[in-house]
């Protein structure tokens, strides 16, 4: 969906920082998209085309999901909700485990955000291997709601996160592959 402009100057404006966090990782600096109003806007308007009149409701996972995620959610006119690490809202939350690569981690939103029957797109800044945003949906559906679409700045195949998002039967897009 993405016009190969706006891929170009993501590409030309995004900085790969090689061995961030640790060596080997080829770290994708979105912070310099911020430096660019006119980029930045031209994101949204991309990803606001991609889920125009198909959700009643925006998730976003902290931290960089609410990057853009909230303004997605204002240019459609439809409600925010945040998706948080385990302890950061107040209760009552509904609460989802995840598996990561050394142990689990939790995250939750608060309670009665998410409406029965609501179709929502779970937004982050980057699909790596799909746990948090798989947790992230299971979240949506504990909820009665039904996630119809996911959407990313950036995904990276080799690592196949898109695979586990094909049980959720819900679109699927990403700016950027790498």
């Amino acid at each position: 969906m993405a016009s190969q402009e706006l891929i170009r100057r993501l590409e030309e404006t995004i900085e790969n920082v090689p061995d961030f966090p640790i060596p080997g990782i080829q770290f994708k600096d979105i912070s310099t998209i911020f430096l660019d109003p006119k980029l930045y806007e031209d994101v949204i308007a991309d990803l606001v085309a991609f889920s125009k009149g198909k959700v009643d409701a925006v998730c976003g996972i902290e931290s960089r999901g609410y990057l853009f995620g909230i303004a997605v959610a204002v240019a459609l006119e439809v409600p925010f909700v945040l998706i948080r690490k385990s302890g950061k809202l107040p209760p009552p939350v509904i609460s989802e485990e995840y598996d990561l690569e050394y142990g689990s981690a939790v995250i939750e939103t608060r309670e009665g955000q998410i409406k029965p029957g609501q179709r929502v797109l779970i937004h982050d800044d980057l699909l790596a291997t799909g746990g948090t945003t798989e947790a992230a949906a299971k979240l949506v559906e504990k909820q009665g709601a039904t996630v119809s679409q996911f959407s990313f700045l950036i995904g990276l195949k080799d690592l196949k996160g898109e695979e586990k998002l094909k049980k959720f039967n819900a679109e699927v897009y990403h700016i950027l592959e790498y």
